[in-house]
């Protein structure tokens, strides 16, 4: 047997990544390693299999986390043994809140190898513990375990991911030898009880899953009567337009995240939720219904929350495709599980609006007062600040697609941009500063369409190593990372003011001229607001690959500026 080990395990391989191929994987992403050899080699050989790879598997993972989100179709990774696989488990804390199919194929030592002080042998069953939605612990490839067993297996792992979304774990321990120049033909007769699989184009066995939401105990004429908001989080651009759109024909205000990719006359709620008068006014609200999750701005959370803690579970309706728990105030709620598109079919709504149509019409000057503001105040004098840059976000963007990073920016957006009309991506599951550069360029990899990104400082020293993911890229992108030299979200949260600068923001004096060379990326830092918008819409007319566009700006003015700008606002008010 040891003679043909190596080529045992390469038909094992093959036999995996030929059923991911037919189950629907396109995309595989794989990081250097010895041990994953008849992993890499059978899928290099699969010529329905397009192959990315990266040397660092915490981006790779984060990568093809981007490569799910764009595509909506699972992706899978494979790495070596040991700290490898470990670096994957960022990337699918993330794909298990928002719920990409990432499939995780993990090479290992074999069993008699672990917990025993061999090489680069750690414990990896388990490793991603809650995380992954299921996982298949495989034996080493022998011919006293048929491929048969394998394919069932697998393709009972593969339904329950079908199903439920998220991120399944196959590990796959390999013994020595891991190279052979020999070829199947020796392993004919165990591939005998394959062979009409291997001549067809079909799974070897599927299960149909019939998911049935129970149905709301409200009509669609019902609607008429209340007075309701519709609130659009985390969705895709299609579906956010569509919400937009029930919004419209009944009349109703709606709250557009940051996220959806659209802008409705209510933006900048989380500015004039502050406002008592403002506030107030959606007092007579009687009726939400939220599209999507993962809403970024706290008082919109804060403000469902105290509206809907009186509501009846028919009053407060969730609908998103996935199936876990969408509920962080553990509300009075129904939660339909559905793809939003086809419960916005299933509603028949006539052209008319609502008996209590355009009851909350009287905010949308709210929004047109801080706009006016915000352009007044916050983009005078050509300053290029943080503030200033979410204000003109949309006219830079122009409908191409967007990548929101974490911590302040993000929260800068939500308040101050409006975003009409663009695919927007963010990581906004576990919400980590951690591979936002890899995501992003799983996302450019997978659109193929001129993007722009904003970044933090500290989120781009953490992924820094993932810019060479964007090295050979031609496609037109702009990364702007906003430098304030650390942590500037501290500003707005009450940590101790003795310790904030030490342990909290964490000054690092850094700047990213030379690791944009060092990437072969193009970079340019510009001092005014004029420079900076000239500088991106240059490049994404005339220029291909990635311009990384540094903001710099002092620590603690974002902040200053926010603070002063409420003051304004709730002056303007009074």
């Amino acid at each position: 047997m040891k003679h043909g080990q190596a080529v045992l395990n390469r038909v094992w391989s093959s036999t995996l990544l030929e059923e991911l191929a037919r189950s629907g994987v396109e995309h595989v992403c794989i990081a250097p390693g010895s041990r994953s050899t008849p992993l890499t080699l059978e899928a290099e050989a699969n010529n329905k299999l397009t192959i990315h790879t990266h040397f660092d598997e915490r981006g790779l993972g984060f990568f093809a986390l981007g490569l799910a989100k764009a595509t909506k179709s699972k992706v899978a990774v494979i790495v070596t043994s040991g700290t490898a696989v470990a670096n994957l488990l960022p990337a699918v804390a993330e794909a298990g809140l928002t719920r990409e199919s990432l499939i995780l194929l993990t090479s290992d030592r074999p069993v008699e190898l672990v917990n025993c002080g061999a090489n680069q042998a750690i414990q990896q069953l388990g490793i991603f513990s809650q995380h992954v939605e299921g996982s298949l612990n495989l034996p080493s490839p022998n011919t006293q375990v048929s491929l048969n067993w394998l394919l069932c297996s697998l393709d009972d792992l593969l339904a329950q991911q079908s199903a439920k979304g998220g991120p399944i774990h196959i590990n796959c321990p390999y013994p020595e030898p891991l190279y052979s120049k020999e070829n199947s033909d020796i392993y004919h007769e165990y591939l005998s009880s394959i062979a009409a699989w291997k001549e067809s184009d079909k799974l070897y066995t599927s299960k149909a899953y019939s998911l049935n939401a129970t149905s709301p105990n409200i009509s669609s004429s019902d609607y008429y009567q209340r007075r309701g908001v519709i609130v659009i989080g985390s969705l895709a651009l299609e579906e956010a337009q569509a919400a937009k759109q029930f919004a419209q024909s009944l009349g109703w205000p709606v709250f557009c995240d940051a996220q959806s990719g659209v802008a409705s006359d209510w933006q900048h709620y989380d500015l004039w939720l502050q406002i008592p008068e403002f506030a107030q006014q959606l007092n007579d609200c009687d009726c939400i219904v939220q599209f999507g999750e993962r809403i970024v701005s706290k008082r919109l959370n804060h403000w469902i929350k105290q509206q809907a803690k009186h509501f009846s579970p028919e009053q407060y309706l969730v609908i998103s495709r996935d199936s876990h728990c969408i509920n962080q105030d553990h509300l009075p709620q129904t939660h339909i599980v559905s793809q939003p598109a086809s419960w916005l079919a299933s509603q028949s709504l006539p052209s008319l609006h609502a008996q209590s149509a355009e009851w909350a019409d009287s905010l949308k000057s709210a929004s047109q007062s801080i706009t006016q503001l915000s352009r007044a105040q916050l983009m005078n004098d050509d300053q290029l600040t943080e503030l200033s840059v979410a204000v003109d976000l949309s006219a830079r963007l122009k409908e191409r697609a967007l990548f929101v990073g974490n911590s302040l920016m993000v929260r800068l957006v939500d308040m101050l941009s409006a975003v009409p009309n663009s695919s927007v991506y963010s990581n906004r599951g576990a919400s980590g500063i951690d591979g936002l550069v890899a995501t992003a360029a799983g996302v450019l990899k997978a659109r193929q369409q001129p993007m722009m990104m904003l970044i933090g400082d500290t989120s781009l020293l953490y992924d820094l190593n993932s810019l060479a993911l964007l090295s050979e890229s031609q496609t037109p992108m702009v990364i702007v990372v906003t430098n304030n030299d650390g942590g500037a979200i501290f500003d707005l949260i009450p940590v101790p003011q003795q310790q904030k600068q030490s342990l909290y923001q964490m000054p690092h004096g850094y700047s990213f001229e030379h690791a944009a060379a060092q990437f072969r990326l193009q970079y340019v830092a510009p001092e005014t607001l004029t420079q900076y918008q000239d500088v991106i819409d240059s490049h994404f007319k005339q220029g291909e690959g990635t311009l990384l566009v540094e903001v710099k700006t002092p620590p603690e003015q974002a902040s200053h500026l926010l603070k002063q700008f409420n003051s304004m606002l709730k002056e303007a008010q009074a």
